[in-house]
């Protein structure tokens, strides 16, 4: 499966642009569907690249870190909601949620003392604890979105601590082991893309270290490729059970925090960024270490992904993740996913017999289609699905009346006559207005 001529030609210009007027040696940007690359576009020469070269992932390594805490939730290690004092006593900022660390609203300071960032080796975790103090904090909790890449190296520490393992072990024989992902690693392999800051005036390459964050990894430290990023890519689109459930991953890809208050075009779930373009909402992260500058982001619904990897320090004129929102908004608009072949639906079973037909509520006409033990409502503007839960009660699992109670309710003769959703009570005479 490949991309229509004409949209890869327009993901090459995306590509071609984003170098030229970026000034960065190399760039990779690709199209990405079902663990498979679909489409390709490679620019410069330092490295020429290609979809098995290693770039530098930054902060796209938190949404493996954010995998993690999931998983050990799911596991039932701790709840997101426990204080941070519970898993690492004494530390002054010990009244912080793990799910306010995910979502960057704890209010904590957006680095640690020390530069780790700025070409500086990282210090391990005892190091990074010693250095907190109530000074880290900048405002309550919630008050607002503050990205902070010291909640994650506090997550990676709190994951060690109640595991007994390393953050490296742990991202290896927990996510990329039962992806397949080989190609990556916690340091750079052959063949990989030097990083570099391209001087303002003369365009000379100043190459940069290649330095261990230490404590702060988890918010930044991994390199992949493009063909390891596509597996990435297609779990979060359609989640490996075996690493985390899909609704999980639904739980993870809900916004915690708006993120761009004047425009809502950008919001932060739990390790995972949220990108709306036009009446889209993408979901993914970017990163960026010295050097580097890398994006990666999914269209959920249709399983598309891009993945944009340069080797410079910022591109001047652009930004990767505009690169890789216009090349994946170009790809959804012009291939948009087949729809499901339609099959008739399993002939009505059990209670849901009784409720099969037409219901009316305020002069509004409702339809229930049983689906085996199943229902789905339709109705103007409202869709809704439910399960049977107990005798004469349903369950909303998706949809307008996800997580509500349908009470069937039974007349004189013991037939169904009335529904009560949520306290709304539907009945089959069009003219019942209550």
């Amino acid at each position: 499966m490949s991309l229509l001529p004409e949209t890869a030609r327009r993901v090459d210009e995306i590509a071609a642009r984003a170098q030229s007027d970026g000034r960065t040696p190399s760039l990779a940007l690709a199209v990405v569907r079902d663990r498979a690359v679909l489409h390709f576009a490679g620019v410069g020469e330092h490295p020429v690249p290609d979809a098995k070269t290693q770039y530098r992932l930054g902060s796209i390594t938190k949404t493996l870190t954010a995998t993690m805490v999931m998983q050990l939730r799911d596991e039932g290690f701790f709840a997101l909601d426990d204080l941070l004092y519970r898993h690492l006593p004494g530390t002054p900022i010990g009244g912080v949620t793990l799910r306010q660390l995910l979502g960057h609203v704890s209010g904590l300071q957006r680095e640690p003392d020390g530069g780790w960032w700025e070409r500086t080796t990282g210090g391990n975790a005892d190091k990074l604890l010693a250095g907190l103090g109530y000074d880290k904090l900048s405002g309550p909790p919630f008050r607002r979105f503050r990205y902070s890449n010291l909640a994650y190296g506090l997550l990676g520490v709190v994951l060690e601590r109640v595991t007994g393992e390393s953050w490296q072990s742990l991202v290896g024989k927990r996510v990329l082991d039962p992806l397949g992902m080989k190609r990556t690693t916690y340091a750079p392999m052959e063949p990989f893309a030097r990083g570099y800051v391209v001087h303002a005036l003369d365009g000379r390459l100043h190459e940069e270290p290649r330095l261990d964050s230490g404590a702060m990894a988890p918010a930044g430290q991994l390199w992949s490729t493009v063909t390891d990023m596509a597996k990435w890519a297609a779990f979060l689109g359609d989640p490996a059970p075996q690493v985390l459930p899909r609704e999980t991953v639904d739980e993870m890809c809900s916004p915690v925090a708006i993120s761009d208050l004047e425009s809502w075009t950008a919001g932060y779930g739990l390790g995972i960024q949220l990108f709306r373009a036009g009446e889209r909402v993408f979901a993914g992260h970017g990163g960026s270490m010295p050097g580097y500058v890398a994006h990666l982001v999914v269209h959920r619904r249709s399983r598309l992904g891009v993945i944009a990897f340069a080797n410079s320090y910022g591109l001047t004129g652009t930004h990767i993740s505009r690169v890789a929102l216009d090349a994946l908004t170009s790809v959804v608009d012009a291939e948009p996913a087949t729809p499901a072949a339609w099959l008739p639906p399993a002939p009505p079973a059990g209670e849901s017999v009784a409720l099969a037909g037409r219901w009316w509520w305020m002069g509004r006409e409702y339809e229930i289609r049983a689906d085996g033990d199943a229902l789905e409502m339709t109705g103007p503007n409202h869709w809704s699905r439910f399960v049977r839960a107990a005798p004469d009660r349903w369950r909303g699992v998706d949809g307008d009346n996800e997580g509500e109670v349908l009470l069937a309710l039974r007349g004189v003769d013991g037939g169904v006559d009335r529904l009560d959703i949520a306290t709304f009570v539907f009945s089959r005479d069009p003219a019942h207005l209550a």
